[in-house]
Protein backbone atom coordinates (compact mmCIF):
# COMPACT_ATOMS: atom_id res chain seq x y z
CA UNK A 1 0.00 0.00 0.00
CA UNK A 2 2.98 1.91 0.67
CA UNK A 3 3.11 5.00 -2.02
CA UNK A 4 -0.61 5.04 -2.79
CA UNK A 5 -3.00 7.60 -2.51
CA UNK A 6 -5.45 7.43 0.08
CA UNK A 7 -8.80 6.96 -1.35
CA UNK A 8 -11.05 10.34 -2.19
CA UNK A 9 -14.18 10.27 -0.33
CA UNK A 10 -16.60 13.14 1.81
CA UNK A 11 -16.91 11.86 5.53
CA UNK A 12 -19.49 13.08 7.07
CA UNK A 13 -18.65 14.84 10.48
CA UNK A 14 -20.52 16.68 13.37
CA UNK A 15 -19.10 19.90 14.86
CA UNK A 16 -19.91 21.70 17.68
CA UNK A 17 -21.95 24.90 16.71
CA UNK A 18 -23.29 27.42 19.18
CA UNK A 19 -25.62 29.32 17.24
CA UNK A 20 -27.70 26.08 17.06
CA UNK A 21 -28.37 26.23 20.82
CA UNK A 22 -30.38 23.70 22.64
CA UNK A 23 -29.23 20.07 23.55
CA UNK A 24 -27.27 19.12 20.64
CA UNK A 25 -25.42 22.20 19.23
CA UNK A 26 -23.55 20.29 16.15
CA UNK A 27 -24.28 20.70 12.76
CA UNK A 28 -22.77 18.41 9.78
CA UNK A 29 -19.79 19.17 7.89
CA UNK A 30 -18.26 17.21 5.16
CA UNK A 31 -14.65 16.83 5.48
CA UNK A 32 -13.58 15.60 2.04
CA UNK A 33 -10.15 13.40 1.85
CA UNK A 34 -8.26 16.18 0.48
CA UNK A 35 -8.83 18.21 3.66
CA UNK A 36 -7.94 15.61 6.16
CA UNK A 37 -5.26 14.80 4.48
CA UNK A 38 -3.94 16.96 1.74
CA UNK A 39 -0.44 18.84 3.08
CA UNK A 40 0.05 17.31 6.23
CA UNK A 41 1.29 14.28 7.43
CA UNK A 42 -0.54 11.75 10.02
CA UNK A 43 -0.90 9.22 11.70
CA UNK A 44 -4.37 7.22 11.13
CA UNK A 45 -5.48 4.21 13.34
CA UNK A 46 -8.44 2.26 12.11
CA UNK A 47 -10.44 -0.05 14.37
CA UNK A 48 -13.41 -2.43 14.54
CA UNK A 49 -15.76 -0.28 16.25
CA UNK A 50 -16.80 2.25 19.03
CA UNK A 51 -16.93 0.88 22.41
CA UNK A 52 -15.36 -2.57 21.59
CA UNK A 53 -13.07 -4.17 24.61
CA UNK A 54 -9.44 -3.81 22.64
CA UNK A 55 -10.45 -0.42 20.96
CA UNK A 56 -11.99 1.16 23.58
CA UNK A 57 -9.15 -0.55 27.55
CA UNK A 58 -6.23 -0.49 25.08
CA UNK A 59 -5.92 1.07 21.52
CA UNK A 60 -7.38 4.60 21.54
CA UNK A 61 -5.77 5.20 25.74
CA UNK A 62 -2.73 4.31 24.15
CA UNK A 63 -2.50 6.56 20.88
CA UNK A 64 -4.40 9.51 23.39
CA UNK A 65 -1.63 9.17 25.97
CA UNK A 66 1.36 8.81 23.20
CA UNK A 67 -0.32 11.90 21.30
CA UNK A 68 2.25 14.39 21.63
CA UNK A 69 5.32 12.03 21.51
CA UNK A 70 3.68 11.19 17.72
CA UNK A 71 3.27 15.00 16.74
CA UNK A 72 6.95 15.49 18.52
CA UNK A 73 7.93 12.62 15.67
CA UNK A 74 6.90 14.35 13.02
CA UNK A 75 2.88 14.15 12.47
CA UNK A 76 0.74 17.32 12.64
CA UNK A 77 -2.23 15.46 13.66
CA UNK A 78 -3.68 11.45 14.99
CA UNK A 79 -6.56 10.21 14.15
CA UNK A 80 -8.51 7.01 14.57
CA UNK A 81 -11.10 6.02 11.96
CA UNK A 82 -13.87 3.87 12.36
CA UNK A 83 -16.51 2.37 10.40
CA UNK A 84 -19.50 4.14 12.78
CA UNK A 85 -21.17 7.19 12.65
CA UNK A 86 -20.71 10.89 13.71
CA UNK A 87 -23.08 10.34 16.31
CA UNK A 88 -21.16 7.33 17.68
CA UNK A 89 -18.13 8.33 17.55
CA UNK A 90 -18.74 11.75 19.49
CA UNK A 91 -20.55 9.62 22.33
CA UNK A 92 -17.51 7.22 22.53
CA UNK A 93 -15.08 9.84 22.31
CA UNK A 94 -16.72 11.52 25.26
CA UNK A 95 -17.02 8.41 27.44
CA UNK A 96 -13.19 7.65 26.75
CA UNK A 97 -12.38 11.13 28.02
CA UNK A 98 -10.25 11.29 24.93
CA UNK A 99 -9.22 15.14 23.95
CA UNK A 100 -6.11 14.90 21.85
CA UNK A 101 -7.14 12.54 19.12
CA UNK A 102 -9.52 13.58 16.16
CA UNK A 103 -12.48 10.94 15.61
CA UNK A 104 -13.44 10.62 12.06
CA UNK A 105 -16.41 8.53 11.07
CA UNK A 106 -16.61 6.28 8.29
CA UNK A 107 -20.03 5.93 8.39
CA UNK A 108 -20.92 3.67 5.56
CA UNK A 109 -17.39 2.58 5.09
CA UNK A 110 -16.55 3.64 1.82
CA UNK A 111 -13.23 4.49 2.77
CA UNK A 112 -12.42 1.69 4.52
CA UNK A 113 -13.85 -0.44 1.72
CA UNK A 114 -11.41 1.27 -0.81
CA UNK A 115 -8.42 0.67 1.35
CA UNK A 116 -9.39 -2.83 0.73
CA UNK A 117 -10.02 -2.91 4.95
CA UNK A 118 -13.45 -3.93 4.98
CA UNK A 119 -14.25 -6.93 6.50
CA UNK A 120 -17.78 -8.52 7.76
CA UNK A 121 -17.70 -9.59 11.35
CA UNK A 122 -21.55 -10.58 11.37
CA UNK A 123 -20.47 -13.61 13.21
CA UNK A 124 -20.14 -11.05 16.15
CA UNK A 125 -22.87 -8.61 15.64
CA UNK A 126 -21.26 -6.25 13.97
CA UNK A 127 -21.92 -6.02 10.42
CA UNK A 128 -19.02 -4.93 8.12
CA UNK A 129 -16.22 -3.22 10.03
CA UNK A 130 -12.49 -2.12 9.66
CA UNK A 131 -9.55 -4.62 9.87
CA UNK A 132 -7.48 -3.02 12.18
CA UNK A 133 -4.45 -1.08 10.74
CA UNK A 134 -2.11 1.79 11.26
CA UNK A 135 -1.07 4.51 8.44
CA UNK A 136 1.08 7.51 7.86
CA UNK A 137 -0.11 9.43 5.48
CA UNK A 138 1.99 12.30 3.56
CA UNK A 139 0.10 14.65 1.04
CA UNK A 140 -2.78 11.76 0.74
CA UNK A 141 0.10 9.34 -0.05
CA UNK A 142 0.30 6.45 1.97
CA UNK A 143 4.23 6.32 3.50
CA UNK A 144 3.93 3.83 5.98
CA UNK A 145 1.35 0.88 6.71
CA UNK A 146 0.79 -1.07 9.74
CA UNK A 147 -1.43 -3.63 9.45
CA UNK A 148 -2.47 -6.84 11.59
CA UNK A 149 -1.87 -10.54 10.30
CA UNK A 150 -4.59 -12.37 9.07
CA UNK A 151 -7.28 -9.82 7.76
CA UNK A 152 -10.68 -12.06 7.32
CA UNK A 153 -14.51 -12.63 7.31
CA UNK A 154 -14.44 -15.67 9.01
CA UNK A 155 -14.58 -14.87 12.67
CA UNK A 156 -11.95 -16.93 12.96
CA UNK A 157 -9.31 -14.22 14.67
CA UNK A 158 -8.74 -13.40 18.34
CA UNK A 159 -8.90 -9.22 17.26
CA UNK A 160 -4.97 -9.61 17.00
CA UNK A 161 -3.11 -5.78 18.60
CA UNK A 162 0.16 -5.98 17.73
CA UNK A 163 1.81 -3.94 14.91
CA UNK A 164 -0.95 -1.23 15.22
CA UNK A 165 0.25 -0.40 18.38
CA UNK A 166 1.01 3.74 18.96
CA UNK A 167 4.48 2.70 19.75
CA UNK A 168 5.59 0.81 16.72
CA UNK A 169 4.27 3.66 14.64
CA UNK A 170 6.74 5.95 17.45
CA UNK A 171 9.60 4.08 16.63
CA UNK A 172 9.02 3.83 12.79
CA UNK A 173 8.61 7.98 13.08
CA UNK A 174 11.52 8.45 14.69
CA UNK A 175 13.46 5.67 12.65
CA UNK A 176 12.76 8.03 9.45
CA UNK A 177 13.54 11.14 11.67
CA UNK A 178 17.13 12.71 10.22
Amino acid sequence: MQGRRVPDVVFKTRVRDESIGGDNPYRWQNRSSAEVFGGRRVVVFALPGAFTPTCSNEQCPAFERMHDDLIAAGVDEVICLAVNDAFVMHQWKTKLGARKVTFLPDGSGRFTRLMGMLVDKDHLGFGLRSWRYVMVVRDGIIEQMFEEPGINDSGEDDDPYTVTDPQVVLDYLRSTAA
